[in-house]
């Protein structure tokens, strides 16, 4: 809806009676009428009796005699009557133009008169009210004429009261001022009701700020719309999709401090056996695209403390900023894993249990940490980068600037997200067509939420906005889907950057 189709009307609708004025046009006519039957019924039964009035001519009658019949007095009052009018209709002709009685006949006046002379029981003849077309009022709502009672007056436009209605509830509009939205109007709380934005936290009308703009946040991913004070009133925010916690709806918290949506609860991994399944499905995904990892490389899923301790002890490495969901060692360090899952208590996760495990260096690498608790898709992504890692560290890949390393880190895992999301093949990246079909062969149809948490892992990865993780994710990408991954690869490995 155009800003500048609506108005906000505040000056007052316009009420009150419609009649007719047109009798009063012929108020002076029966005036008339009137003087002349009273001096008629006062008039002597013999000789000739003359009416005088100031203002109109004078009339004379002759007495009819006592002897006559009624048929004689028939006679009479009708060449009387026939006299009034002759002289009625003389007296209109001298009136200038505009002050004459309308379309009224002469067969009119004669049986207004006759009504008159013939009735003493009944008061003077009135006729009925008289609405010529050019003051006739149509009503815009039910399309009838406007005859008696109130009428409102807007829009250039009249209506009954109870049919200017508001376009949105159906119900009359009785307050004074009211919205327009191009040429229908509504209640003012209607309207707002209708284009205000509400807040999907709290279920509020966002306030105007000072300036008397509305100003509200916006998740670019799922748009969500929100007030900005939930950004530091200590709602609850999803550690995976980000969004922010409905004021009517419960997140799951777990042990460590994060919260969890329903829906990234539904596919969420919680321990190190149920990773598992999901660790050796990716390395097949290697296995398919050329990439085989010979070396069994131990997986373990943590806690974001022991997560945390991990990163200081490793010498090694670039991490992404503000929290660190993945790590490929390199050094030995003693470890506290998830051994079992917790169990859920209300909407908590209560119980879990956790065992030390000590990491001894064999290779390259010495072990793969993830981060527990995050769903199926984000954590196969989380794996995919960190293998990534150990595949550049067990091939030789060394002295890597972080833009180069972890941007064709990134592209593996945007690639088997590819793979997941999209089952058919990658037109854009040839040499995972092959990958991508060995991979969704052995998995059944993703639902339709799990798809879209799959869209927004790889959104995050396009666009992340940290050097070496965004902008070297997107020269990565750029450089395979020109080169190959093949191509890229060689390249890095002669020269320590991206083809051009």
């Amino acid at each position: 809806m155009a800003p500048s189709d609506i108005n906000h009307l505040s000056h007052p609708c316009i009420y009150g009676d419609y009649v007719s004025s047109h009798p009063e046009r012929k108020s002076g006519f029966m005036k008339w009428l009137s003087k002349l039957f009273k001096g008629g019924s006062n008039r002597p039964r013999s000789g000739r009796h003359h009416v005088h009035d100031p203002d109109e001519e004078s009339i004379s009658w002759r007495a009819p005699s006592r002897a006559s019949d009624d048929r004689a007095r028939a006679q009479k009052e009708k060449e009387d009557l026939g006299h009034a009018v002759s002289l009625a209709t003389a007296e209109d002709l001298k009136r200038p133009n505009g002050y004459r009685w309308g379309e009224t006949t002469d067969e009119d006046y004669e049986k207004a008169l006759h009504g008159a002379l013939n009735s003493s029981a009944h008061p003077p003849y009135a006729p009925a009210p008289f609405y010529p077309n050019e003051y006739r009022r149509i009503c815009s709502g039910c399309n009838q004429e406007i005859i008696y009672g109130n009428c409102l007056g807007c829009m250039d436009s009249y209506f009954h009261p109870d049919c200017f209605c508001c376009h949105s509830c159906g119900q009359p509009i009785t307050e004074r001022e009211f919205s327009l939205s191009g040429k229908h109007p509504y209640h003012k709380s209607c309207f707002k009701e209708l284009t205000h934005p509400k807040c999907e936290v709290c279920f509020q009308f966002i306030p105007i700020n000072a300036a008397g703009l509305i100003e509200y946040r916006c998740h670019p991913f799922w748009s969500q719309k929100y007030c900005p004070s939930h950004e530091y009133d200590n709602t609850y925010r999803c550690c995976s999709c980000e969004r922010l916690e409905p004021r009517n709806t419960k997140y799951y918290r777990l042990e460590d401090g994060r919260s969890l949506c329903l829906e990234c609860m539904e596919s969420a991994i919680m321990d190190t056996g149920d990773c598992q399944p999901l660790y050796h499905s990716i390395r097949d995904y290697y296995e398919g695209i050329h990439m085989r990892i010979d070396q069994q490389v131990p997986m373990l899923l943590v806690e974001r403390e022991a997560l945390n301790d991990a990163i200081v002890g490793e010498k090694n490495g670039f991490h992404h900023l503000p929290e660190t969901r993945g790590l490929c060692l390199s050094e030995e360090q003693t470890v506290t894993s998830i051994h079992r899952r917790p169990r859920i208590g209300g909407h908590r996760f209560i119980g879990m249990r956790t065992q030390p495990q000590k990491l001894t260096r064999k290779c390259e690498v010495t072990a793969i940490l993830v981060l527990y608790g995050l769903p199926r898709l984000l954590t196969g992504a989380i794996l995919a980068h960190e293998l990534m890692h150990a595949w550049l560290r067990l091939k030789g890949y060394r002295n890597l600037n972080p833009e180069v390393e972890e941007g064709i880190c990134q592209v593996l895992s945007f690639m088997w997200l590819e793979s997941e999301v999209m089952p058919t093949n990658f037109q854009s990246m040839p040499s995972t067509s092959t990958a991508s079909s060995s991979s969704s062969s052995k998995k059944g149809a993703k639902s339709h939420v799990e798809n879209k948490l799959g869209e927004f892992f790889k959104n995050q990865i396009a666009n992340d906005s940290s050097p070496a993780y965004g902008g070297g994710f997107r020269a990565a990408n750029e450089a395979v889907i020109k080169y190959g991954l093949r191509s890229t690869l060689e390249h890095i490995r002669l020269t320590g950057f991206f083809p051009v």
